[in-house]
């Protein structure tokens, strides 16, 4: 089959790979759209010791299943691969699990022609649903888990709150989108990718305030929820600068883990900081009815490349070149 395979830092080659080989319990997946995800562009670019090439990456993926109890139904994957036995699991935080995997990290991923993966991991589509539209429920659900959590942690409805987003790439976007659907009126999302920033602006029409932080410093103390869908030092100290007193700051960005934070001022202005690691099984299935039922809007702000310029593309995205917020390969 053919395959995008990351083979070295900051390169991504189209090849014949051999075909996955389901195990007990595996559903064989035809693999329709995948998009890119900043963990893939973070693999490529070297800095995840976790993913090791050569190794298929990609798990924000859509197909058809052609071996297993599903056989013939569109499917989208849940990437996540969990035990089911753990206390996590059992309670419901499958996304904790101690023993969970990811497709495309220690297992191939999905840019690729098939995928071999627990029948257990596969959602069916809502009858009709655009493929690639589908592809965008791993990051929604991450975006949509982040904000359940900033929920459970304020005094107020979140409805109520003054919210400031950081990125506007896939789950920065769709982070203000959920928001929006929330109820949430006053949402400010700050992107420093000119790019970027003039695709979101065109999304948002006035609903949502889309800055530059570089040349526009966010007002201090000024939200009542922050959203770091960055995650490097610069947004950390951003988020608690901008966050009023009783706020909640939800991390949910990894692109480094350095830097000082305001430990001084979180403690006197009784600032929640909350790390936020990807969604559950629910969180994936409410996200993907919120996308096809249309809360999310039109979703035209993505941008389709066939599976064999993948390597453009990565290319693209690391010389800040695209302006969608997601790129989905087609197979």
């Amino acid at each position: 089959m053919k395959a995008l395979v990351y083979t070295a830092n900051e390169e991504m080659t189209y090849r014949d790979e051999p075909p996955p080989q389901p195990g007990d319990g595996d559903a064989l997946v035809e693999i329709d759209s995948v998009g890119i995800c900043g963990s893939d562009m973070h693999a490529y670019r070297g800095h995840d010791p976790r993913r090791k090439p050569p190794l298929i990456l990609g798990h924000e993926a859509v197909g058809t299943v052609i071996h297993g109890a599903l056989r013939g139904q569109k499917v989208l994957l849940n990437p996540l691969i969990t035990c089911g036995t753990c206390r996590d699991c059992l309670g419901g935080q499958q996304n904790l699990c101690a023993q969970r995997d990811l497709i495309g990290m220690y297992r191939p991923g999905a840019f690729a022609e098939q995928i071999a993966i627990p029948e257990t991991n596969l959602i069916p589509l809502p009858a009709g649903m655009d493929a690639q539209h589908a592809a965008l429920t791993e990051p929604g659900a991450t975006a949509l888990h982040a904000i359940g959590l900033a929920e459970k942690n304020r005094t107020r409805p979140i409805s109520e709150s003054r919210a400031l987003v950081f990125g506007a790439g896939s789950v920065g976007l769709l982070t203000a989108l959920i928001l929006l659907d929330k109820g949430v009126d006053e949402i400010h999302l700050a992107e420093t990718n000119a790019l970027r920033r003039a695709a979101a602006k065109k999304e948002f029409a006035g609903k949502c305030e889309v800055f530059d932080p570089m040349k526009t410093k966010p007002q201090d103390a000024a939200f009542d929820v922050v959203f770091d869908a960055v995650g490097n030092s610069h947004t950390r100290t951003a988020a608690i600068a901008c966050a009023c007193p009783g706020a909640v700051i939800v991390h949910i960005g990894l692109m480094d883990s350095g830097g000082e934070m305001d430990v001084r001022r979180m403690t006197l202005q009784e600032i929640t900081f909350i790390g936020s690691y990807t969604y559950t099984p629910n969180d994936l299935r409410v996200t993907l009815d919120k996308l096809h039922g249309g809360a999310l809007g039109k979703l035209d702000w993505l941008e389709q490349r066939p599976l064999a310029n993948g390597a453009r593309a990565f290319a693209d995205l690391l010389a800040g070149n695209c302006a969608a917020a997601k790129i989905v390969l087609k197979i």
